[in-house]
């Protein structure tokens, strides 16, 4: 069995058994104006550890596929030009859906690209080696508006509760030169990060895995968040972030409890800066 190609049986049996395949899921993955605006997107970024090597284990898309992953992805960068970053940030699939067949300069997802989407989220990701716990299990599950906080200052914003305590907590503590680099993102957003990783490296899924959770995989789904030291750019998002004083800070006052550890068996890239809230 080519290693670069998902097994089709094994795919469509484990989705079909938990209730959530789509109809067309018969053939295997070939892969696959607002606020609260990431000040970094870390899918663009020189990675560390080698975690952009293709190595032989690897997961790949189909090449036939290749062409869907390409048009899902421009069509969800005019999405997300069209509704504006925060919007975006917090959007649901049946809402982007919706808008996108509302606005010509978007144009509506095709019946191929539904699809794929579906076929991406309900696939096991370990199956390309990312070992997480999926946090959201339903590709419709939405952000309750509700629930959530504009930070000041940031473009970003956190879930009422224990999160926002949590970040306040972290102001006070650490000083003002902390600041939050990335917040919520639902999943029409972090499909957007995974499948942009993978169009950029020739359709591997396993590449795009050891830098990003897959959609409904992430975290900051669900209540973690990332912070950095404000004018740190970028560099917020690497190795570089754990020579400052903002994260020895981090580090001496307890908020350091790592997600993904250097290491950690998730295989997921080591991440000083992610910080840890939901207990599981």
């Amino acid at each position: 069995m080519n290693r670069r190609e998902f097994i089709k049986g094994t795919i469509f049996a484990v989705a079909a058994a938990a209730g959530l395949c789509p109809p067309a899921f018969g053939r295997s993955l070939a892969l696959p104006k607002g606020e609260c605006r990431d000040s970094a997107v870390r899918d663009n970024l020189p990675e560390l550890l080698g975690i952009n090597d293709i190595r032989e284990a690897d997961v790949f898309l189909d090449t036939g596929d290749l062409p869907v992953l390409a048009s899902v992805v421009a069509r969800l960068k005019r999405l997300r030009r069209t509704m504006g970053y925060g919007n975006f940030s917090l959007m649901g699939f049946d809402d982007a859906m919706s808008n996108a067949a509302a606005y010509s300069s978007i144009g509506a997802f095709t019946r191929n690209e539904v699809v794929f989407l579906e076929r991406l989220f309900y696939e096991d990701a370990s199956l390309y080696g990312f070992l997480g716990e999926k946090k959201l299990s339903g590709i419709t599950d939405t952000i309750r508006l509700k629930r959530i906080v504009k930070i000041q200052g940031t473009g970003n914003c956190l879930y009422n509760g224990k999160p926002l305590a949590t970040y306040e907590k972290i102001k006070a503590d650490v000083g003002k030169d902390a600041v939050l680099t990335s917040g919520i993102r639902g999943i029409v957003k972090q499909m957007l990060l995974f499948l942009d990783k993978a169009v950029n490296h020739g359709g591997n899924l396993s590449l795009a895995s050891r830098s990003l959770a897959p959609p409904g995989y992430s975290y900051h789904g669900v209540g973690d968040f990332d912070v950095g030291k404000i004018g740190f750019g970028v560099a917020n998002f690497t190795e570089r972030f754990t020579t400052t004083r903002v994260y020895s800070s981090l580090v001496d006052t307890g908020y350091v409890k790592l997600r993904y550890t250097r290491g950690n068996r998730l295989g997921v890239r080591f991440e000083p800066w992610h910080i840890k809230v939901v207990a599981s």
